[in-house]
């Protein structure tokens, strides 16, 4: 009966050891993902400005265009509404 109380005990130090090695070698996978996680953050904060910064281009160049193409239509429309007066007049 004692020498089943031994091995009993001595399973459970080796369980022990084991949980302990698997907690540190946990512990140092976390710690490792951790940092890769960190450095993907940096660099996605980095493409978070870039992509800002073409966004703010992509509105400057819609609003230019904008202005450029309403500037033609107005004076297409001119030139259509003088001739129309003009063929109302004859």
């Amino acid at each position: 009966m004692e020498f089943l109380g031994v091995i009993l005990d001595s399973l459970l130090i080796v369980l022990v050891i084991i949980l302990i090695i698997l907690s540190l070698k946990a512990l140092e996978t976390l710690t490792k993902l951790n940092n890769i996680l960190d450095n993907t953050k940096k660099k996605l904060e980095s493409l978070d400005n870039a992509f800002n910064f073409m966004d703010a281009v992509s509105d400057k160049l819609t609003i230019v265009t904008d202005t450029v193409i309403s500037s033609i239509v107005g004076f297409i429309n001119g030139l259509l509404k003088k001739k129309k007066e003009e063929n109302i007049d004859e």
